[in-house]
């Protein structure tokens, strides 16, 4: 049977709310919380190591339990929790009564491996709020693009705020973290052309051609990206404006150009 806690003083339980407030206690851990079936069953596909799952038996059946444990290679525990208890830990009350506790990966640059010779990477700079990096990743797996890189994080990956908002993407993309100048250097290591989103000495987006191994750079909405990047891109590029306005909404910037890249690769293929 089972282990079952139903108490909010639960000294394990307390453990859990501070992993999924505090990025120190998932950093120290190096564990965090998922939500929900689809996100678990994305983490899974992304091989993550699931240590723990925790279920509200009046919410979720066995059945849907059990098929999830049939993907999962390891013992896993299992707990059952009160609806209180998955109130506290869980961010949404529409999710299917289900959490796993996860082992994080290696977000370092060192860990990246690219499956082809000609990769095409999507590179955010200090993106700010958790919906935003979270779309960026669901554009990321959309356009199947090889690798995300986040430099200069405010927060780490493994956010919940991020795994709800790229509605598990963040586990079907790789993804690295980095400074700027740690990321600028491993894309010239790689040889790698360095398309920057900005708005001086910018050819239009449209004109470049990124049949060659290629990474594109957007900044945040507020500052655009840093000097930094600008003096060492390739070419900056620009998305030509139609209206009073000089800028989009960082997600879908990067899924214009994205996907301008990925329709000039399918044409050459």
């Amino acid at each position: 049977m089972p282990k079952q806690i139903t108490s909010l003083q639960n000294p394990y339980i307390k453990e859990l709310v501070l992993l999924k407030d505090k990025s120190r206690s998932r950093k120290k851990t190096q564990t965090f919380i998922i939500e929900g079936l689809r996100e678990i069953s994305l983490a899974i596909k992304g091989h993550y190591e699931i240590g723990t799952i925790l279920v509200v038996s009046t919410i979720i059946n066995k059945e849907e339990v059990n098929n999830l444990l049939q993907n999962i290679n390891s013992n896993v525990e299992i707990i059952e929790i009160s609806k209180e208890v998955y109130k506290k830990l869980a961010l949404r009350d529409t999710t299917e009564g289900i959490l796993a506790i996860a082992t994080c990966k290696d977000l370092t640059l060192k860990s990246v491996s690219f499956k082809n010779n000609n990769p095409l990477i999507l590179v955010a700079e200090a993106p700010e709020k958790p919906g935003n990096i979270g779309a960026l990743l669901r554009t990321a797996d959309a356009a199947g693009v090889d690798a995300v890189f986040i430099a200069n994080p405010k927060t780490d990956m493994y956010n919940p705020n991020i795994i709800r908002s790229s509605v598990g993407c963040v586990f079907t993309t790789p993804i690295a973290t980095g400074t700027t100048s740690e990321i600028i250097s491993f894309l010239k290591e790689k040889n790698i052309n360095i398309y920057g989103a900005a708005l001086t000495a910018s050819v239009e987006y449209q004109t470049i051609n990124y049949a060659q191994p290629s990474a594109i750079i957007v900044g945040t909405e507020a500052t655009g990206l840093s000097n930094e990047w600008l003096q060492n891109t390739t070419q900056n590029i620009i998305i030509p404006m139609r209206g009073a306005i000089d800028s989009m909404n960082v997600s879908v910037s990067a899924a214009i150009l994205i996907f301008e890249a990925i329709r000039q690769r399918q044409l050459i293929n």
